[in-house]
């Protein structure tokens, strides 16, 4: 149910700005969505589809996957997330909560936990595209 929270907040966000552009239509919406949050892309693009409004009838929504960044508080040392080097349950729990990440990820040259998401977290609208 992640994914769909996480869509219809896409969806109201979308319909504020294309009210507030006064867009009669709304063709694309490319949405940036942060590699640590694990989002089921099948899922959240059919939940896209369910609730779209009239005005995002003929609407595509793009969808591509900002690589996270991690840093170290410690050594400052800054490398990027690796998903595939964690376990099933691990992957699971990050994925419903992404700040249980500091408890099973740690900086590769001084294995401290205590890091910063510099790139990568979070749903971004970049861009809608319509017509007025």
């Amino acid at each position: 149910m992640h994914e769909w929270a996480l869509a219809e907040a896409v969806i109201a966000a979308a319909t504020r700005i294309a009210e507030k552009e006064k867009l009669k239509e709304v063709k694309e919406v490319t949405i940036d969505i942060g590699e640590l949050q694990q989002v089921e892309r099948d899922i959240f693009q059919f939940a896209l589809s369910q609730l779209k409004p009239v005005s995002f009838k003929n609407a595509k929504f793009q969808i591509t996957t900002a690589k996270t960044e991690l840093r170290c508080r410690v050594c400052e040392h800054t490398w990027l997330f690796r998903k595939q080097k964690l376990d099933e349950n691990t992957a699971e729990a990050i994925h419903f909560v992404p700040e249980v990440a500091h408890v099973y990820i740690k900086c590769p040259k001084c294995a401290s936990p205590d890091f910063e998401v510099t790139k990568g977290r979070g749903v971004w609208l970049e861009s809608i595209k319509g017509a007025k």
